[in-house]
């Protein structure tokens, strides 16, 4: 072979390889084969699996000379579109379909169906630009991006170009409309735009549907109202509209709804082996507390997935059966082709912490070790949550900083845990670290701060958590404000606490219970009051917790007239008449010497509890009635009510009031009696008390001698104050003695002793014992009148 045939063929060979780069094997096949036509291409696109593959396509329809065919353009565009490629898009859409105006809609359409919503929004907006018309799925697919990127603003001005051109009343349109705005929380304007359609479909309708279902409460039984309209209009649910009436009939807790709703799916023969629907149903009937019907369909599916599984789970831990969903757990790891993913994982993690299991959480971290699972985010927070609650901050620790990616959660449940150990230190070191990986802090890491420095003795720390909640303008959530508010409320800084109060923009039922129970707290039963009224003229509704707070504003103050009006309030307004608020009610009347109208409060009482018992009981103790009193604590034995500890304590008092020494024994030998209860140190002070100021002081030593608990001082202190109205010297120098030896270096003990002496005349012993306290620099601080004089005397 000559020089010139070599390189001949040298430069054949090398075109055919430049061909061969450009086309890829399929190209090279079509162009081998010479099936370069239009329809080929576009079959050609419609296989590609990676865009490496389109652009050498692409190229391959450069080449012979299609760049300008607008039905490849459009296909270019799509499969562009799909996978990624926006910049190759937009120059295939500039130069092919932009010049065709009808070809536009498919593109929004090829644009909201490989996720690229912006791309979509961004066509529909130049489209309305250059004055071309929108057709039904131009808009559809708009609001459907809009949707997708809860941007409401933009949904509702397509919503305002479909009613110009007639489209709101479309059923395609509509379901869109109502998808919208469901999903940016105006379920009552997707109900509008629902009941606007005019053929409704059951797209149409399981759309209103699954709107619903997205609201908790009372918008979720209106899921259950639309459905039986599509009933009536003879349409029939889909797969789609059951699995939504299943969610709502779990919220709901809806047990006998979500049967029917199963009965129906099996009537109707649709396929229950759908994951969808069968995870629905499952979910279902575990968020109801039938686990049992749950567990047995979990059992019968001949496939299942992880998702059942995962609902099942959920359920049991939702009813507090931890234990039963480890069980769960247990059979899924048998199963050979469902694998546990990381919510799997979470709940199981959860359920440990429900049942105080601190071992499982080695055994779940272990078994991620054993089956090489990677735990994401979720997990690892989940497990530092864990070994936190279990009181194993430094394995926490230790998971915490092995993980590459961090985020505000993560961050917030290991600070909680050295918050919670008091180890200030170093949640402020971490809070620090968490600055610099750029991390920024929410409203649950301030509010976890606030909550650990409430106590006084981090004011200062307080007040720099405080600092930095405005430095970075994080006091736009309420919660955060109240719990500043609860802060300074707890500090006692009562005037700062108002400041802070005052200046709250938004303020809710919290807000006006922290600052009118700190009124309480402090002694200003009046301020408190006048802030009750504030918040009546600011037209917020009080609840249980504020009514109990004034009626004890309004008790301390005796205004008898101010408690019938609350009580009223709480008859015609409180649907809740909780037994909290009832007692609070009986103990009011009677502090305010209306005990008829306590007893009748009492006696009107649906279901009498033990507190409400113990309400009346301590009533009568006030007043006195010690034989009132008497007849209730035996009653309510009849009416097998058991006593706590606070029935005893009130009967023993009004016993000792009222000096019936034997009935006193009587009900303490029941006390000794009841092993439901253990006898306390307020109890024997009682007894203590009722013996000495009945002159039975031998039996009342003896008490004392024989006292189990090891806090002897008030006992002693008693038995000396009736010594002393006894004149009984013998005795009470011994029970003097013991009191010196327990406090030597009170100046409270050694008065009483020395006013004992005094009282028997005892002037050399009295005066003795006053001489040591003085050697020992004992003083007893001097009584003063909270009494402002220079007030009293301007205001006279």
């Amino acid at each position: 072979m000559n020089l010139l045939s070599y390189r001949f063929n040298f430069l054949t060979t090398k075109r055919r390889a430049f061909r061969w780069k450009i086309s890829s094997s399929v190209i090279e096949v079509l162009s081998i084969r010479g099936l370069h036509s239009t329809e080929h291409f576009a079959y050609s696109l419609q296989t590609c699996k990676d865009i490496r593959f389109v652009r050498k396509l692409h190229a391959s329809i450069l080449y012979h000379g299609l760049g300008e065919n607008i039905f490849l353009g459009s296909k270019l565009l799509n499969c562009y579109a799909n996978f990624g490629g926006l910049c190759e898009s937009r120059l295939v859409f500039a130069k092919n379909v932009n010049k065709n105006v009808s070809l536009w809609n498919s593109a929004i359409v090829g644009y909201h169906r490989a996720g690229q919503f912006e791309e979509a929004l961004w066509l529909y907006k130049n489209l309305k630009f250059m004055g071309f018309g929108v057709d039904s799925s131009a808009i559809t697919f708009s609001l459907k991006g809009s949707t997708e990127l809860c941007i409401l603003e933009i949904g509702q001005a397509i919503h305002v170009d479909a009613f110009k051109v007639g489209l709101n009343t479309d059923k395609f349109t509509g379901s869109s409309l109502v998808g919208l705005y469901s999903r940016c929380g105006l379920i009552d304007d997707g109900f509008q735009a629902f009941q606007e359609i005019l053929d409704k479909d059951v797209v149409a309708y399981t759309a209103m549907i699954t709107g619903y279902a997205s609201f908790p409460g009372f918008p979720a039984k209106m899921a259950f109202r639309i459905a039986s309209d599509m009933h009536i209009e003879g349409l029939s649910a889909n797969r789609v509209t059951l699995v939504s009436l299943l969610q709502v009939a779990g919220q709901l807790e809806e047990l006998r709804k979500g049967q029917a709703v199963h009965c129906y799916a099996m009537k109707n023969a649709i396929d229950l082996s759908d994951e969808a629907l069968q995870t629905g149903i499952i979910d279902m009937y575990a968020r109801c507390g039938a686990s049992h019907l749950a567990t047995s369909m979990l059992r019968k599916m001949e496939r299942t997935c992880i998702a059942s599984w995962n609902a099942m789970i959920f359920g049991l831990i939702q009813w507090g059966k931890s234990t039963e969903a480890l069980e769960i757990f247990n059979d899924l790891e048998k199963e050979e082709k469902v694998f546990p993913d990381s919510i799997t994982l979470s709940n199981i993690i959860a359920a440990c912490a429900d049942i105080g299991c601190p071992y499982r959480v080695k055994d779940i971290h272990g078994y991620l070790i054993r089956r090489d699972i990677s735990p994401d985010l979720v997990v690892v927070t989940s497990l530092v949550d864990l070994y936190s609650e279990c009181g194993e901050i430094g394995y926490a620790r230790k998971l915490f900083d092995e993980i590459v990616v961090r985020d505000t959660v993560l961050y917030n449940v290991i600070l909680s845990a050295y918050l919670r150990d008091k180890k200030v230190d170093m949640a402020i070191n971490l809070f620090r670290r968490m600055f610099e990986e750029g991390i920024h802090p929410n409203s649950v890491t301030m509010v976890s701060f606030l909550s650990a420095f409430s106590d006084i003795t981090y004011n200062k720390l307080g007040k720099w958590i405080h600092g930095f909640i405005l430095r970075y303008d994080l006091n736009s959530n309420l919660d955060v404000c109240n719990q500043i508010l609860h802060m300074y409320a707890k500090w006692g800084c009562i005037n700062a606490a108002r400041n802070i109060f005052e200046s709250m923009m938004k303020k809710d039922l919290v807000s006006w219970t922290i600052m009118m129970m700190s009124y309480m707290d402090c002694g200003h039963v009046d301020k408190a009051v006048l802030l009750f009224r504030l918040m009546q003229q600011a037209q917020e509704k009080p609840d249980s917790v504020i009514l109990i707070t004034m009626l004890k504003a309004h008790m301390e103050l005796g205004k008898l007239a101010m408690v019938k009006e609350i009580h009223g309030y709480i008859y015609r307004i409180l649907s809740d008449k909780d037994c909290a608020t009832t007692n609070s009610v009986i103990i009011a009347y009677a502090k305010c010497g209306r005990l008829d109208m306590a007893d009748a409060v009492f006696n009107c009482m649906g279901k009498e509890t033990l507190t409400s018992w113990n309400a009346m009981i301590g009533a009568y103790g006030i007043h006195g009635y010690a034989e009132e009193v008497l007849k209730l604590f035996y009653e309510m034995q009849k009416k097998n009510i058991n006593p706590d500890g606070m029935t005893y304590t009130s009967v023993l008092s009004a016993c000792s009031h009222c000096g019936l020494v034997e009935e006193a024994w009587h009900v303490f030998k029941v006390l000794n009696a009841d092993h439901s209860v253990s006898p306390s140190e307020e109890h024997y002070n009682c007894m203590v008390d009722l013996l000495g100021r009945a002159g039975q002081l031998e039996e009342a030593y003896d008490l004392v001698n024989h006292y189990p608990l090891k806090n002897k001082l008030n006992a002693l202190c008693a038995l000396l104050g009736a010594c002393k109205f006894h004149k009984n010297i013998k005795i009470g120098e011994v029970v003097g003695k013991e009191l010196l030896e327990l406090q030597p270096h009170s100046p409270g003990i050694y008065s009483l002793v020395s006013n004992m002496y005094s009282e028997a005349s005892m002037w050399n012993e009295a005066t003795n014992l006053r001489h040591k306290a003085g050697v020992k620099g004992l003083r007893k601080n001097p009584g003063c009148s909270l009494l402002n004089l220079d007030e009293y005397a301007v205001g006279i």
